[in-house]
């Protein structure tokens, strides 16, 4: 089987890429990069494509899936005005500074 043949996964595991894939394009991300993302997230999820045999009875791992929402915003939301005025000023100096290398 050719890598990136589709054909060892599940229709529920194709359903699940697919609809984690849209969630990305939605956000901005392009399809290619929102395809590569979405199967790297089922693959984390599910081990990857179908398994038989037996013993392989293992629960999904969720976490993938849960770490939307608690990513980002902490660290911003600490610090005052000025400390985020300060961090964006210096940001935009360092770009400021590499765009011209």
């Amino acid at each position: 089987m050719p890598r990136g043949d589709k054909s060892a996964y599940t229709d529920k595991q194709k359903r699940q890429a697919e609809h984690i894939e849209e969630s990305y394009e939605d956000r901005g991300v392009s399809t290619d990069e929102a395809e590569r993302r979405a199967w790297s997230t089922v693959n984390k999820t599910s081990g990857g494509g179908k398994k038989s045999g037996s013993g392989r009875g293992h629960k999904e791992n969720k976490e993938p899936e849960q770490t939307g929402g608690k990513k980002g915003g902490g660290a911003s939301a600490s610090r005052t005005a000025e400390e985020r005025s300060a961090s964006a000023k210096k940001g935009a100096a360092t770009r400021k500074k590499n765009a011209g290398t």
